[in-house]
């Protein structure tokens, strides 16, 4: 680990650090910020507490222009929460948001001056083709995909491939599982299902229980191979374990919940880094449990030597001598998680030789 956090990780332990810093910080900062995709989320919350006008003003811009982009997608992530309703409400399907439209929709603060790329939604997957085509009838279209990469989502993924909307061009992903099915590990989406919850008087608006939000979001950081976004998605776990630990007995909830759900290593290395680089006030006893799941030996002090170098902002002022081979072990290591290997190799060589354009 380096010795010194990045100025953007300061600076989420302590925002008023923006305060003290001369015009050539501010620089460094806002180019890691939107490297890490959290300069929103900084501009936002400096608005909320009434303090943008403390900034100098060649930085101000800048964070006002972000201000202006995030409520622009956080409109149109709210009105794509409803079309999604109404399109999945003829084929008498509740519609269970995941990750970011989640926390928008549940109005949780880890939405705050979140950017969003899709809108990611669960379906059981005896439903998968109903949802499908009730979106279709609505304008959403599967991306164009050559039937090699049909056959992957379709077959070894826990999604079908991205629907895009004709006119509006934006994203869905519709999953029927949160992690593959060919994975090692097999949480049952039909237990997250079943303790979904509604985000409001409209009983078919609903979102994981608060447990299984966070270990979703703690899967898909540390077992999909795909680091670019690994503080962001670290800053919205600090932000949902702040939020929802405020529950009696949610913390043991939590761990008895991701052994249930085989989810527990993930989890592990989430509490591990929420607070080596954020602080987060997890409880002792949990850590304590989780070392169970820690690996042992070699393989972790590889795994944290792996994670020290790709859990952070993909910047130059913060990547290391080693960080893009890790970066590449990491995502080799995500796709041999889901994929046996006789899936794999010849996955990896056909990306490798063909530049196939999947996106999972």
């Amino acid at each position: 680990m380096r010795v010194e956090k990045p100025l953007v990780v300061q600076v989420v332990n302590n925002i008023d650090l923006l305060f003290s810093l001369n015009l050539a910080q501010w620089d460094l900062f806002i180019r890691q910020a939107r490297r890490a995709n959290l300069l929103s989320r900084f501009s936002v919350t400096l608005r909320d507490q009434g303090r943008l006008d403390q900034v100098p003003e060649q930085v101000r811009t800048h964070l006002e222009s972000e201000c202006h982009l995030a409520d622009q997608q956080k409109r149109v992530i709210e009105w794509e929460i409803g079309r999604i309703r109404e399109a999945l409400d003829t084929v008498d399907l509740p519609v269970i948001f995941l990750k970011g439209a989640a926390y928008v929709a549940a109005d949780l603060p880890a939405a705050t001056g979140r950017r969003f790329s899709d809108v990611d939604i669960l379906v059981p997957k005896s439903r998968i083709r109903e949802a499908e085509q009730a979106l279709f009838l609505h304008g959403w279209f599967a991306e164009k995909l050559d039937p090699y990469d049909q056959q992957y989502y379709r077959t070894w993924m826990h999604e079908i491939p991205p629907l895009r909307h004709a006119q509006r061009r934006t994203v869905i992903d519709v999953h029927h599982a949160i992690v593959p099915e060919t994975m090692r590990l097999h949480p049952d989406p039909e237990k997250l299902i079943a303790d979904t919850y509604a985000t409001g008087d409209d009983e078919r608006l609903r979102v994981l229980a608060p447990a299984d939000m966070v270990l979703h979001s703690a899967a898909h950081l540390f077992l999909d191979g795909e680091y670019q976004n690994a503080l962001r998605d670290l800053v919205d776990l600090d932000q949902l374990l702040r939020h929802f630990s405020v529950q009696e007995g949610f913390w043991d909830a939590l761990y008895r919940r991701s052994v249930e759900l085989e989810l527990s290593r993930p989890l592990y290395y989430t509490v591990c880094y929420l607070v080596k680089l954020l602080e987060t006030p997890v409880p002792a006893s949990l850590r304590e449990k989780l070392q169970l799941d820690a690996p042992g030996g070699f393989a972790g002090f590889l795994m944290e030597k792996l994670f020290d170098e790709a859990v952070t902002i993909h910047h130059p002022s913060c990547s290391g001598r080693f960080s893009g081979i890790a970066r590449w072990v990491l995502y080799v290591r995500g796709h041999y998680l889901r994929m046996p290997l006789y899936l794999l190799v010849p996955h990896l060589l056909r990306k490798a030789f063909m530049g196939n354009p999947e996106t999972a």
